[in-house]
């Protein structure tokens, strides 16, 4: 039986990269949507013509390049590079053009602010486009590893851990020289000093790693990544990571903005919250989100900004020593806002001075300012025993965000259904961007840039998601249509093609006249 046979490689054929292409091929929507926008208005650094010297590569075929090849998990610039020359949609894209790995690895380091910006400007389109409600949004975050190695992170406690075995080697190494000393073992005693020297050396380096953790202020500091932290990713695991910040809307499950902080999650609700109002430019919607979120003060800031917030409440843990029954918890004392008092289960009243307390944090903005509630009659209380362990008897804490974290847990409580689909909205990404695509780590430095790589990762989740929805060409029938306001002007448009022949042959179509 007769195998399938192919063509020969000698076969001469006559053909364009045109008609290589399909119609719905996403990169023909990469080539119309890079068109459309003038990048120089996003921030993209534009190469100027000159009239000297080798002529440059415009600003769009980069961009073209990258949306191509995050779009197919493709993000090292010499592999970049090398597709420019073997791949036919790459050929397609850039008209034949090949820049180098070092012009392609350039261009992302050096426009993180601009690849933001067209992230912006993307969701603005589907929000014109409909394809997004603008009414519910769920926020959650991922950890991303960021390219520094856990040895080169350093905390104080972990600096003093190294110092104190180098002294406790030095004198170890001492006690060996004096001992070879006395029998005269040169040789020994030259790799000694050497180990000594060693040690002298490594010892300055982390006393002036000692000093820079006390002149940032930080608890930590990374030597090969400065912006990357130690962060908790899962259980007990800690990883030096970065912490990518997501709202996506629960129409398409598109996201609508992004952003890249190397801290946890817990001051974090409201700077995603505000950017996704900001990017949406809508005057109020809901934002579900987890409990690692629930913060007095994140929570006050949303409401103060008119966005709803279901944040699910932390179960309040117990102390084995704490003496506290479930019936006497903090939240079963009635709170009377009327006259400002707590009800105890007893039918006692709670009142305050009026005075504010401050609360200190790590940094000035995580304190907050709180009044304390108590009452005298608490010390002949005869279920005292079960309510507190203080001689002076019960005291209440309410923080200046009370009001607005009461208003969120019962809303949390009256709204099950609704809180349940948060993971339907938004956990199915980052399992497409880190298990499927690959991008779980970052090779950039700095967390500006790391900002820029991470927009440009969201940005081509939501085109290919897009693609998904519409298909090709009603997406570039859209994007045409679409009245931006950093749509490209131009005045006038004269493309001339040169034909530049790679053999001895050249084939020019023909004319017939009846």
């Amino acid at each position: 039986m007769q195998h399938i046979t192919g063509i020969s490689r000698n076969q001469m054929t006559i053909s364009s990269l045109e008609s290589s292409i399909s119609t719905d091929n996403p990169i023909r929507f990469i080539d119309a949507f890079v068109e459309h926008i003038d990048l120089k208005a996003l921030g993209f650094e534009v190469q100027i013509l000159k009239t000297e010297g080798r002529p440059s590569f415009e600003t769009n075929i980069f961009l073209k390049l990258y949306l191509y090849g995050y779009l197919n998990g493709l993000r090292s610039s010499r592999k970049l590079g090398k597709e420019c020359l073997r791949n036919i949609e790459m050929q397609w894209l850039l008209e034949g053009i090949g820049p180098n790995y070092h012009s392609i690895s350039d261009f992302r380091k050096n426009n993180p602010i601009a690849l933001k910006n067209l992230f912006k400007l993307f969701v603005s389109f589907l929000k014109d486009a409909d394809l997004v409600g603008c009414q519910t949004i769920a926020i959650d975050g991922t950890k991303s590893r960021a390219h520094n190695s856990k040895k080169a992170n350093f905390s104080q406690k972990k600096i003093e851990t190294h110092l104190a075995y180098i002294e406790e080697k030095t004198q170890e190494y001492l006690s060996d020289l004096e001992q070879n000393d006395t029998q005269e073992n040169n040789t020994k005693i030259t790799t000694i000093q050497a180990k000594i020297e060693r040690l002298k050396a490594n010892k300055i380096n982390y006393e002036l790693l000692t000093e820079k953790l006390k002149e940032s202020g930080e608890p930590q500091i990374s030597t090969t990544d400065q912006d990357a932290r130690a962060l908790l990713v899962q259980g007990v695991v800690v990883e030096v990571s970065y912490n990518i910040q997501t709202a996506v809307d629960n129409k398409h499950n598109l996201v609508v903005a992004t952003h890249t902080i190397n801290r946890n999650d817990l001051n974090a609700l409201g700077a995603i919250a505000l950017e996704a109002k900001e990017n949406l430019e809508v005057e109020t919607f809901t934002v579900l989100v987890d409990k690692g979120y629930h913060n007095g003060r994140e929570i006050a800031q949303c409401k103060e900004h008119n966005i709803t917030t279901i944040v699910a409440h932390p179960t309040p843990g117990r102390s084995k020593e704490s003496t506290i029954q479930p019936e006497y918890l903090v939240a079963q004392f009635q709170y009377n806002k009327s006259d400002d008092t707590y009800t105890c289960p007893q039918g006692e009243i709670l009142k305050t001075t009026g005075r504010w307390h401050k609360k200190s944090g790590r940094t000035e903005q995580s304190g907050y300012q709180f009044k304390k509630y108590r009452t005298p009659t608490c010390k002949e209380c005869p279920v005292k025993h079960l309510c507190t362990s203080r001689t002076t008897g019960r005291e209440i804490d309410r923080s200046e965000y009370a009001d607005a974290v009461e208003e969120n847990n019962k809303r949390y409580q009256e709204n099950p259904q609704l809180y349940r689909t948060r993971q339907e909205i938004n956990e199915h990404i980052f399992g497409t961007i880190k298990r499927q695509w690959g991008y779980n780590h970052t090779n950039l430095t700095g967390l500006e840039k790391v900002n820029g790589e991470h927009s440009l990762i969201m940005l081509v989740y939501n085109i290919k998601r897009t693609i998904n929805i519409l298909g090709v060409p009603d997406l570039i029938a859209k994007i045409k249509n679409w009245k931006s306001p950093y749509k490209i002007k131009v005045l006038f448009l004269l493309k001339t093609n040169y034909l530049k022949p790679k053999s001895g042959f050249v084939f020019f179509p023909l004319q017939f006249v009846a």
